[in-house]
């Protein structure tokens, strides 16, 4: 049975949502398992984030782990958050689906997407040589960053944004 007309754009913005929602999903998990293996002392591609956040994962202080865990924890949360807006009504708790954290969403959302994205254009800008960095900096770290890190943030944000605005509330939108 093919849908009505007007019910095709409500099936495709339904399905760019699921896809945008695992794509969030799956970058936000990616990232707090890297994060997840460095506080517990994998020291694999430590050396390309740099300065101080390279710094903290060095040091093994008590604060600095639970630090590091929070983000961890922090990162999952905002990770599931996009499924969490495709789910089928009646399988996630209300509480999770309610004003607060669809603002919540919103918030972790732009801040991805901003902070990944300027972090991206300005990285991209010192590996084209139009900016120039210092002359004691950390080549490698600047170009993971321009490259992956930044990106994956900027992706990430990108994802969980569109998920939430084919998911607001409305007439036209489920």
């Amino acid at each position: 049975m093919i849908p009505e007309p007007s019910a095709q754009p409500q099936v495709a913005a339904r399905q760019v949502a699921w896809v945008a929602a695992m794509l969030a999903a799956l970058l936000g998990l990616g990232s707090a398992a890297v994060s997840a293996y460095w506080v517990l002392g994998g020291n694999g591609l430590l050396d390309t984030v740099g300065g101080e956040i390279e710094e903290w994962g060095r040091r093994r202080s008590p604060g600095v782990i639970l630090v590091l865990w929070l983000i961890v924890v922090i990162k999952t949360g905002v990770a599931l958050a996009a499924p969490i807006r495709v789910a089928p009504s009646g399988r996630v708790p209300q509480w999770m689906i309610g004003r607060v954290p669809r603002a919540l969403s919103w918030i972790a959302a732009i801040v991805l997407a901003g902070y990944g994205g300027v972090l991206t254009v300005a990285g991209l800008l010192v590996q084209a040589g139009v900016i120039r960095p210092s002359q004691d900096s950390d080549q490698r770290a600047l170009a993971w960053h321009a490259y992956v890190w930044d990106p994956w943030f900027a992706v990430w944000g990108l994802a969980l944004l569109t998920t939430l605005w084919l998911t607001r509330p409305g007439p036209t939108h489920t």
